[in-house]
């Protein structure tokens, strides 16, 4: 498969919740969710290799919840750029949403 040899580009896309009542009293960057932290456990993911998108972003919605459990809700959207499909296609992409 010549995606396995040479890579692809990809976009991941975050939105997520959680009891905000904290962080909207304090401004202290401890009563929230980092976006920072976030990126991090996505990257780490992202560093691992998958044969199919759908399985990404389940994966990353697992590890995300494991790292952050006051996760309410999540919605992950993984976009390849450039697929390997005839004709000009920007991308292909899933998008995986979870609530708790």
């Amino acid at each position: 498969m010549q995606e396995t040899d040479v890579g692809n580009y990809f976009v991941v896309d975050i939105s997520y919740s959680f009891p905000m009542n904290k962080a909207c009293m304090s401004d202290d960057i401890n009563d929230t969710i980092s976006y920072a932290d976030v990126y991090d456990v996505v990257k780490k993911e992202m560093g691992c290799s998958v044969r199919l998108i759908e399985h990404l972003a389940a994966r990353m919605a697992r590890v995300l919840k494991e790292a952050f459990p006051v996760l309410t809700y999540l919605k992950i959207k993984v976009a390849k750029l450039n697929p390997p499909l005839e004709g000009e296609v920007y991308s292909a992409s899933v998008m995986l949403e979870k609530s708790w």
